[in-house]
Protein backbone atom coordinates (compact mmCIF):
# COMPACT_ATOMS: atom_id res chain seq x y z
CA UNK A 1 0.00 0.00 0.00
CA UNK A 2 1.51 3.43 -0.99
CA UNK A 3 1.38 6.08 1.60
CA UNK A 4 -0.73 8.56 -0.46
CA UNK A 5 -3.75 5.02 -0.76
CA UNK A 6 -3.81 5.87 3.15
CA UNK A 7 -4.36 8.95 3.22
CA UNK A 8 -7.44 8.77 0.74
CA UNK A 9 -8.42 6.18 2.96
CA UNK A 10 -8.01 8.55 6.12
CA UNK A 11 -9.84 10.84 4.23
CA UNK A 12 -12.66 8.76 3.47
CA UNK A 13 -13.09 6.92 6.40
CA UNK A 14 -13.49 10.49 8.41
CA UNK A 15 -15.90 12.14 5.52
CA UNK A 16 -18.10 9.09 6.67
CA UNK A 17 -18.02 9.54 10.34
CA UNK A 18 -18.35 13.18 9.72
CA UNK A 19 -22.01 12.35 7.49
CA UNK A 20 -22.97 10.17 10.76
CA UNK A 21 -22.38 12.92 13.47
CA UNK A 22 -24.19 15.14 11.32
CA UNK A 23 -27.40 13.07 10.96
CA UNK A 24 -26.76 12.17 14.86
CA UNK A 25 -27.04 15.81 15.49
CA UNK A 26 -30.21 16.25 13.48
CA UNK A 27 -31.99 13.89 15.23
CA UNK A 28 -30.54 14.64 18.75
CA UNK A 29 -32.11 18.49 18.08
CA UNK A 30 -35.35 17.11 16.65
CA UNK A 31 -36.07 15.35 19.88
CA UNK A 32 -34.93 17.90 22.39
CA UNK A 33 -37.43 19.89 20.46
CA UNK A 34 -40.61 17.47 20.80
CA UNK A 35 -39.05 17.13 24.65
CA UNK A 36 -39.11 21.04 25.57
CA UNK A 37 -42.87 21.11 24.03
CA UNK A 38 -43.87 17.83 26.47
CA UNK A 39 -42.68 19.85 29.38
CA UNK A 40 -44.79 23.25 28.59
CA UNK A 41 -47.98 23.81 29.50
CA UNK A 42 -49.82 22.99 25.81
CA UNK A 43 -47.46 19.49 26.94
CA UNK A 44 -49.15 18.94 29.78
CA UNK A 45 -52.37 19.57 28.75
CA UNK A 46 -52.49 22.88 30.46
CA UNK A 47 -54.62 26.15 29.58
CA UNK A 48 -52.57 29.65 29.78
CA UNK A 49 -54.40 32.39 31.95
CA UNK A 50 -53.51 35.39 32.27
CA UNK A 51 -52.00 35.99 35.85
CA UNK A 52 -53.99 38.48 36.94
CA UNK A 53 -57.40 36.15 36.55
CA UNK A 54 -55.45 33.00 37.99
CA UNK A 55 -57.04 29.41 37.35
CA UNK A 56 -60.00 29.95 39.60
CA UNK A 57 -61.36 31.60 36.98
CA UNK A 58 -62.01 28.38 34.97
CA UNK A 59 -63.22 25.83 37.66
CA UNK A 60 -66.65 24.16 37.76
CA UNK A 61 -68.99 25.88 39.74
CA UNK A 62 -70.42 23.33 40.35
CA UNK A 63 -67.28 21.48 41.64
CA UNK A 64 -66.73 19.07 38.49
CA UNK A 65 -63.40 20.55 37.49
CA UNK A 66 -60.70 22.18 39.49
CA UNK A 67 -58.19 23.74 38.29
CA UNK A 68 -54.75 24.20 40.11
CA UNK A 69 -51.49 26.46 38.88
CA UNK A 70 -48.27 24.51 37.81
CA UNK A 71 -45.69 26.36 39.33
CA UNK A 72 -42.69 24.88 36.39
CA UNK A 73 -44.38 24.77 33.06
CA UNK A 74 -43.91 27.65 30.81
CA UNK A 75 -46.18 29.55 28.70
CA UNK A 76 -45.89 31.65 25.38
CA UNK A 77 -46.56 34.80 27.52
CA UNK A 78 -44.11 35.27 30.58
CA UNK A 79 -47.20 36.76 32.21
CA UNK A 80 -49.68 34.32 31.72
CA UNK A 81 -49.27 31.19 34.13
CA UNK A 82 -50.13 27.91 33.40
CA UNK A 83 -53.47 25.93 34.46
CA UNK A 84 -54.02 22.40 35.09
CA UNK A 85 -56.93 20.32 35.77
CA UNK A 86 -56.31 18.43 39.32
Amino acid sequence: MKKGELSVNIIIVAAIALIILVILAVLLFKTGNDLRLGTSCQGLQGICQPQELGCSDLNDPDGGITYIQHMTAKCTSNSDVCCIKQ
